[in-house]
């Protein structure tokens, strides 16, 4: 990736395997890549009642292993998931001290020390009208991955990037 002037390297970490993303994220900050993390088949692991592994848990996982982004749901699309305990484990990926707050689903306080952050992103089903509740849910620190609300826009590609720039300059400048 990087011989081919490539800034980014994706990756699926649930099907990849931990050691294979660890590995990578060392390769990827010893070459100045970012690395952003997939989730597919969460949902096969997280979201078993009866058995599986809460999503909290693979978030800390992915933190403990490396990767520069997760996706993590967005309470808002088509990747909804209750409000509150969604912002629980999207502050166990980017906050470096996070409060014992069972309402967030975080069961005890967590130090992460010196440990790199996990930047959240949101994506799935999300667009320009959903900006407000975005900017209210993540602030300014995430990433907002956008397909098929912008690149569907009635106007074509380009109104809908322009769109959603325009809708977060007012959200966040608000």
């Amino acid at each position: 990736a990087k011989d081919l002037g490539v800034p980014i390297v994706m990756h699926d970490y649930l099907t990849g395997g931990f050691t294979a993303n660890t590995s990578l994220a060392h390769f990827c900050r010893a070459s100045g890549l970012l690395l952003h993390i997939h989730r597919a088949m969460h949902a096969v692991i997280d979201r078993q009642r009866s058995h599986g592994i809460h999503f909290r848990v693979l978030a800390k996982a992915l933190r403990l292993s490396g990767g520069d982004h997760l996706h993590s749901g967005t309470v808002v699309g088509k990747l909804e998931g209750e409000r509150e305990i969604t912002l629980g484990f999207v502050d166990l990926m980017r906050d470096d001290y996070v409060e014992k707050d069972r309402s967030r689903g975080i069961y005890f306080t967590q130090d992460w020390v010196s440990l790199p952050g996990t930047i959240p992103v949101a994506s799935g089903g999300i667009h320009v009208w959903h900006m407000p509740a975005l900017v209210e849910i993540f602030g300014d620190d995430a990433c907002l991955q956008f397909g098929g609300g912008t690149l569907g826009h009635p106007w074509g590609n380009a109104p809908g990037a322009a769109a959603n720039r325009v809708a977060l300059e007012a959200c966040t400048q608000a």
